[in-house]
């Protein structure tokens, strides 16, 4: 989603961040929260598991103790399955927090997300593409190939509209929006026609669409994590030079940075950061709309700290929304967690529309 860029700061930025012992405990607030939003999300589900029994099953598991049936099924569906989740919409919802700064930052609009240069649009039509064809099965959990597919298609979504935005003037945060629009209509219609071409496979090709986590396994998280890892330590190492990008080009080629440059260097680390998390989540929006926003009022805009408690507010975001999606209906339903994000999501971006009215727009 891309929204209208803003010819100045956010409005959201607070004109009096918190100072560094401030900083300190917010920070640890959100550890804090993180990590009881993640015990309670390991006891919630249609299998509930007591703390206290997790706890014994496990020391006695680990003193070499042959455990019964049921509570062997019980510690598996603990360790190979709720952890698994809990830990991949930690590691998603950080990514999508961390590339939705990065993304604001970068293109000088307090509208833009991790989608806004139609990454995912790419992932979703290599998903879409693979997943017509029957390839859900087997092939998901062991092989990887609907998140290799996502992954390929969300890379070269991100080669198109940067040879758009080369052709369109150079790179400019203004031609990249426009050019993620271009191809996001494109790559949309394109998914549109394959599901059109193989609706036999149309739920499928629409579950995954709506982003959703159930079902995901260690192995999804081995597969997104060096792609999370690899892009936010690349957007971390590169914060001041983002700093500097948001007072303009000029200033910020003035002050040493090479703008051309470290500009693509951002977009890439920010695209492979989103393009892992979106290959094993599918499409879950707001994520990296909200949470940079929210907490840029306390943290304020230097990235240095952005970027880090941006991390810890979109995992403990996305795990409470996960848990909530598979705990909400009856009967092991549950709902597919871009749908919950959105819901909390839409009231959010109405209020940011408030905001942003009478702002000049370009």
């Amino acid at each position: 989603m891309s929204g209208a860029s803003l010819s100045g700061p956010s409005p959201l930025v607070s004109s009096r961040p918190l100072g560094g012992g401030g900083y300190i405990i917010f920070v640890a607030l959100l550890a804090g929260a993180l990590l009881v939003l993640t015990m309670w999300a390991a006891g919630v589900g249609p299998y509930r598991l007591g703390y206290g029994q997790l706890c014994t099953l496990t020391v006695r598991w680990l003193g070499g103790e042959v455990l019964e049936p049921a509570e062997a099924t019980a510690l598996a569906v603990f360790f190979h399955i709720r952890l698994a989740r809990i830990f991949l919409a930690g590691l998603v919802g950080a990514g999508l927090a961390v590339a939705g700064a990065a993304f604001q930052g970068l293109l000088l609009n307090p509208l833009a997300e991790p989608f806004t240069l139609g990454v995912a649009a790419g992932a979703a039509f290599g998903a879409s593409l693979v997943l017509s064809l029957g390839f859900d099965g087997v092939l998901w959990s062991t092989l990887g190939l609907v998140p290799l597919a996502a992954l390929l298609g969300a890379a070269l979504a991100l080669a198109l509209v940067l040879a758009l935005g080369g052709l369109a003037g150079g790179f400019q945060h203004g031609t990249l929006i426009l050019a993620g629009v271009i191809v996001s209509a494109f790559l949309s219609a394109l998914i549109s026609l394959v599901k059109f071409l193989f609706a036999d496979n149309l739920s499928t090709i629409v579950f995954w669409i709506m982003g959703s986590l159930s079902g995901r396994g260690w192995a999804h998280v081995l597969f997104a994590l060096p792609y999370v890892l690899a892009g936010s330590f690349i957007l971390f190492l590169y914060a001041r030079e983002l700093n500097l990008l948001t007072l303009g080009d000029a200033p910020a080629q003035q002050l040493g940075v090479a703008v051309r440059q470290v500009r693509l260097i951002l977009l890439l680390a920010a695209s492979l950061v989103t393009a892992g998390a979106v290959a094993v989540s599918g499409i879950i929006g707001f994520v990296g709309l909200i949470v940079p926003h929210l907490v840029r009022l306390l943290a304020g805009p230097d990235h240095k700290r952005l970027l880090p408690a941006s991390a810890l507010a979109g995992a403990a975001l996305l795990i409470a929304a996960d848990t909530l999606a598979r705990d909400l209906l009856p009967y092991g339903q549950e709902i597919p967690v871009g749908i919950v994000t959105a819901l909390l999501g839409g009231p959010f971006f109405c209020y940011l529309l408030k905001l942003t009215r009478g702002q000049n727009l370009m």
